[in-house]
């Protein structure tokens, strides 16, 4: 890979990720018009390219810390705070058990609310619905991983994915007004935001556009379904990073990659998202999710049509 390529595919990540249209789908596509074009590059499927890719992801979890710094420290710090809130007493009092008892109560009390009120343990209920909303990407996403390695490898197949993108952005701006709020989360809305991600994990559904769509289609408000979907990406991303890395290690694959390609990819992604997402952040919790719908459908259209006539 050199360095043009690593810059070009960075910056593509870097203005795709905020918007869902699926960021994953660019590269991809744009990888293979690479090769297409007498590019030294190894295969979208290949274990390092995929690799690359969720390291250029990662660079845009920096822009989001960056963005968001007051924000997810603060998030940490409450998080940190009702943790210690809601931990029973260690000790051999005659009490323990009582302790142990009403902590369980608390813990269930954590989990289904029922839209009522639980205190200063807001945060960290958030944390706890986004372990479970990971867990279920991870459910999805394992079992199925060779298939979606498949659909990296065809460009018309991420043509269809792009298509069924669209539909779900129409289908969301479609949608009556939203009454859930975040103290009426719930393990099995979280569960289905963590379905839209793993299917997500497919090239040309957009990860933000699916976990969005989730949200909306169980009753949660836009800014939080927005707010929620980048608060699960980073264990999602970092997770199916530290995967792929074994992954890589263990197929020695670095050759066709090199590490200065890694770290510019890397480097300009997050630089380049801080930009975007600073352009698109008062546009995301009001914008019209058909106006993306149009953009994918073209651009699927595109694809199909490239595909046909061997320019992917």
């Amino acid at each position: 890979m050199s360095l043009f390529e690593s810059v070009l595919l960075g910056i593509i990540q870097g203005i795709f990720m905020f918007f869902p249209v699926s960021s994953t789908s660019h590269l991809v596509l744009t990888q293979h018009w690479l090769i297409q074009r007498g590019s030294s590059l190894p295969s979208p499927d290949s274990p390092e390219m995929i690799f690359f890719d969720l390291v250029v992801h990662v660079g845009t979890l920096i822009s989001i810390v960056v963005v968001f710094r007051r924000s997810l420290s603060r998030l940490l710090t409450r998080i940190w705070k009702d943790f210690w809130q809601l931990a029973p007493e260690i000790g051999s009092s005659r009490g323990e058990r009582l302790k142990l008892r009403l902590s369980a109560l608390r813990t269930r009390s954590l989990l289904f609310p029922n839209g009522q009120r639980v205190g200063d343990r807001l945060y960290l209920r958030l944390a706890v619905l986004g372990m479970i909303s990971v867990l279920v990407t991870g459910l999805i996403g394992l079992p199925l991983k060779s298939v979606f390695k498949e659909v990296f490898a065809n460009p018309l197949a991420i043509s269809f994915t792009l298509t069924i993108t669209g539909i779900l952005l129409w289908c969301t701006d479609r949608k009556l007004r939203q009454s859930r709020g975040l103290r009426s989360l719930s393990p099995w809305v979280a569960s289905v935001i963590g379905i839209g991600q793993g299917l997500a994990l497919i090239p040309g559904l957009s990860r933000s556009g699916m976990t969005i769509s989730f949200a909306l289609f169980t009753g949660l408000k836009r800014q939080w379904a927005a707010e929620y979907s980048f608060f699960i990406a980073f264990p999602t991303i970092l997770g199916a990073t530290v995967l792929q890395t074994i992954e890589v290690l263990e197929a020695e694959s670095f050759n066709g990659l090199g590490v200065m390609p890694l770290l510019v990819g890397f480097i300009v992604s997050a630089g380049v998202g801080i930009v975007a997402l600073q352009m698109v952040l008062h546009l995301l919790y009001k914008a019209r999710f058909r106006y993306f719908s149009y953009y994918v459908w073209v651009l699927a259209a595109i694809v199909a049509l490239g595909s046909w006539q061997g320019a992917f």
